[in-house]
Formats: structure tokens, sequence, C-alpha cells
């Protein structure tokens, strides 16, 4: 599995993006069928959210999004049969990086991102914080973004759920200060921990999360709903702090300067583990590898304050197959391979006798 990386870097700054997403807007009819794919976690989902009430409110008549499976990859056969049934005149691809290939042939497309972006289809548009100080979530970009077509101020708490997700509690814009100030940041973190575990369960139902998001006026509002999908929320918040709960039990192993830390779970706990460890494994690339995600499959999050994980990752060259990595930020990377290529990278990094099997 090779790499050829395009070198487009992005946007300028928010004054070029919002340039460049009123020249994509201004060319669609409100007639047109405008859809938007966006990525399964409290970023993504709030910027789906935020994207469709914004172009509802501006007037367009047929708005739809999308939410991609499990392997929240826009380019795969299964992500673009899903995408391509919601019939699109016009492409939204949120959150989920950019390439230089067409998610679908033919649609016009504005990408909108803060990962290191791999290109952008000839014709489409891409509008990346890549190489903005600070970089903003993809929420974020959305609701400035959007603000040019519609009111969405009542919606400020939304976008500030995708940045408190993605950046933390200390990020430093604006919308997340005068929110926590606005809605208490009580509020605000227990919102996102249950918009974030609806796709961190092991029942895959993101869209949960946005119609929460959808229904509820307030962070306060959502969080002491009793509302249906509020309570499935719960439910699924449960199952991942006792998933959690039992993958903090195992220990790393070391192959040079990665450690490796292994689980069994079909809950989407392997990100937490991998960012748990960095802090304490400072110095070291930190892999959390989750076996029991997808079957068939092992599902890895990679993560490091010292090493670019991007550029780690993508100079461990394995063969042609299944599955894809080295995609999303310098610090915070992954992938999802078949068990077969996953043991070949293994036995690159060093770790040839905790080969898997399969089950």
């Amino acid at each position: 599995m090779a790499f050829t990386v395009d070198t487009t870097v992005g946007t300028l700054n928010q004054e070029a993006a919002i340039q460049a997403f009123k020249q994509f807007v201004g060319q669609i009819s409100h007639s047109s069928r405008v859809v938007a794919v966006h990525d399964s976690d409290a970023d993504g989902v709030t910027a789906g959210v935020v994207w469709q009430r914004a172009f509802e409110r501006a007037g367009f008549a047929s708005v739809h999004r999308v939410i991609p499976d499990r392997e929240r990859n826009a380019w795969t056969p299964n992500n673009r049969a899903i995408i391509q049934s919601a019939n699109p005149a016009y492409l939204f691809v949120m959150d989920l990086g950019s390439r230089s290939e067409p998610v679908i042939s033919g649609v016009p497309t504005c990408f909108i991102d803060h990962h290191h972006p791999e290109g952008v289809p000839d014709g489409d548009t891409l509008i990346s914080a890549y190489n903005w100080e600070p970089i903003p979530n993809t929420s974020l970009i959305i609701w400035e973004l959007a603000q040019t077509i519609a009111d969405i101020s009542d919606l400020d708490w939304v976008a500030a759920i995708g940045t408190l997700s993605d950046l933390g509690d200390r990020a430093p814009f604006e919308l997340l200060t005068t929110a926590k100030r606005k809605y208490t940041a009580k509020y605000l973190k227990e919102a996102t921990a249950l918009i974030n575990a609806s796709r961190r369960a092991s029942h895959y139902d993101p869209e949960v999360a946005a119609r929460a998001l959808l229904s509820h006026p307030n962070p306060k509002a959502l969080v002491n709903s009793e509302s249906a999908d509020v309570q499935q929320l719960r439910s699924a918040r449960e199952e991942v702090k006792l998933a959690l709960d039992e993958a903090r039990k195992a220990a790393p192993i070391f192959s040079g300067n990665v450690a490796l830390i292994r689980m069994n779970s079909p809950c989407q706990i392997h990100p937490l583990i991998a960012q748990s460890w960095r802090g304490r494994l400072p110095k070291l690339v930190v892999i959390a590898a989750n076996e029991g995600y997808m079957p068939g499959r092992v599902n890895f999050a990679a993560r490091s304050n010292s090493v670019n994980v991007l550029e780690f990752l993508r100079s461990q060259t394995i063969s042609a197959g299944e599955g894809s990595y080295g995609h999303g930020h310098d610090q915070a990377s992954g992938g999802s391979l078949s068990i077969e290529l996953w043991n070949e990278l293994l036995t690159k990094l060093g770790f040839p006798e905790t080969a898997f099997t399969k089950s």
C-alpha cells in the first residue's frame, strides 16, 4: 500500500474560505437536491446538523444528510452507494478528509475539513483549515461559513459541542468561550459525551445523535431529556464506559518507538485508549488495536505527542488490499485493515509475535 499525497494545503484563511463557500453555494438553485456526507463523531454530526439547518433556513427545498458506515470513509464502495442513493445534484463532504479522487463522479463537490488534505478533484472546491493558526474543527468552520446564507446564531451550542469534542475544553475560540458562559460547561460536556456515545457503542447509530441535536433547543434540554433518542444515547454511553474500563486493564508492549495496546471490543474505544496512553508515553507512537470492532478487520488508532503519525504510518509500506490507513491529523491517525494486512504491518513495526488470528 503506497501513498501519493497531493501537495494541496487548503484555504489560505477564513476570508478566502467564505469566498469559496459563497461561490460554490451561489451556483446551486434552491430546487436542487443538496446532499452532505459527514463524519459520525461529535464534530462531524454537529457539522452536519448546522449545515442542514442553515440550508433549510436559506430556502433550499431538498436538503439531505448522509452518515457513512463504521469505516467512516466516503470513498469505499458501500459508502459511495449510500451517498449515490441520496441522489445528490450537489455534494458537501465534511470532516472526512479530501482526496484527488471524486466521491461521486460528475457531482460538483465542496470538501470542508481540517485534516491533512490529500488533494481535491478537478473542478471541485476544497475549504481546508489545515494551515490556519489555530486550526478550527469542522463544525466551527461550518458555523462560520453558514452564517453567510442564514441566521444560525441559535446553533452556537451545537457547533460548540463539536469544538469541545475535537479540541478540548481550552480550545482558543470565542465560540466555545461564549457558549460555556451562556449554556455552562457542565451541560456542554454532558451533551458532548452523549453525542459521541452513539458512534462508539457496539450498535452503530450516529443518526440518533443527529436527531437529538435537531430536536432540542440547547444542551441542558438535551441532557435532561427523556426522549427515546436521548435514552438510547445514555445506554450507549454506559456500554462504552464498561468497555473502556475493561480495555484499560491491557498493558502496552513495545518495539522501537512504538507502544502497542491490544483489545477485543465491539465498541469504538481504541481511539480513547490510544489517547489515554499518549500522555503517559509522550516520546512514543501509541497504537491501540481493536480486533473486535469489525469482523475480519483490525481497526487501530495511532497517537503521538512527539512524532507526525501520518508520516510515520505512511512510511510503513505494506501490500495492496482491503482497508486503509494513514489519514487524518498529524498527531492523530489510524486505520482499518484486513487481518492479513494488519499482521504484515505488525511485522513491519517489529511485533511479529503478536499476530492476530481469524476468529
